[in-house]
């Protein structure tokens, strides 16, 4: 399968290897830092299944790509850790902010220490929780062994899915000449634009008065691990 010429000559002169530069990147940054609660992860993912859909060998890259969203993923998870353990208790939230507010925080405390392994593993699939967890889940001291297993499980179950979904989805439509093109472009320009806009939110969320908030100690944690 090859993209339709036009307007597409860019995304398919680049090939796999951009989808692989921007997801690798995006997923690590979503999963290790404040800026990637700013960030598409779910719709880059699909997307980039989608566009891997186009090309011949679309098929061993959406796999491979799934292995390596997921290694990013669980990377940046660990680095979200070590980011919360440094804080010693510790996190800063921003006065009246969208997303990084003492609500927030709040929120996946309570959540850590009630469900401690489980909330981890599904903060997977909850976008703003997926960033700040690995933050919250440091500076509370929880088991880092816990911690690691039910991250890394998580990352297996959301990247590689949504990959997939994307590319069998794409595999799906592309067999209307028509509506392949079309799906995708809308989808590479909601992505821009999330993103360009996710930035500026981020830099405006930056700018907003800092509140020290405390992370109760999760280290005792007993929440089942299987």
């Amino acid at each position: 399968m090859v993209l339709a010429s036009g307007g597409f000559g860019m995304i398919e002169s680049a090939g796999p290897l951009l989808v692989w530069v921007v997801v690798v990147t995006f997923v690590f940054l979503e999963c290790a830092l404040i800026i990637g609660l700013f960030l598409p992860g779910d719709s880059l993912l699909i997307t980039a299944g989608i566009a891997l859909a186009a090309h011949s060998s679309g098929s061993a890259h959406v796999w491979a790509l799934s292995i390596g969203a997921f290694v990013a993923a669980t990377a940046g998870n660990q680095v979200g850790y070590v980011i919360g353990h440094k804080t010693g208790h510790k996190l800063v939230a921003r006065k009246n902010g969208k997303y990084v507010n003492t609500k927030n925080l709040d929120k996946v405390n309570a959540l850590l220490e009630r469900h401690g392994f489980w909330a981890v593993l599904v903060a997977r699939w909850i976008p703003w929780v997926r960033t700040l967890c690995p933050m919250v889940a440091g500076a509370g001291g929880m088991n880092h062994r816990k911690y690691t297993i039910a991250s890394t499980l998580g990352a297996i179950i959301w990247a590689p899915v949504l990959l997939l979904i994307g590319f069998y989805f794409g595999s799906w439509i592309d067999k209307v000449p028509w509506l392949f093109p079309a799906v995708l472009v809308i989808m590479v320009i909601t992505l821009v634009v999330g993103t360009i806009f996710g930035i500026y939110q981020y830099r405006k969320e930056m700018h907003r008065p800092e509140v020290m908030t405390t992370v109760p100690d999760l280290s005792e944690d007993q929440a089942p691990t299987s």
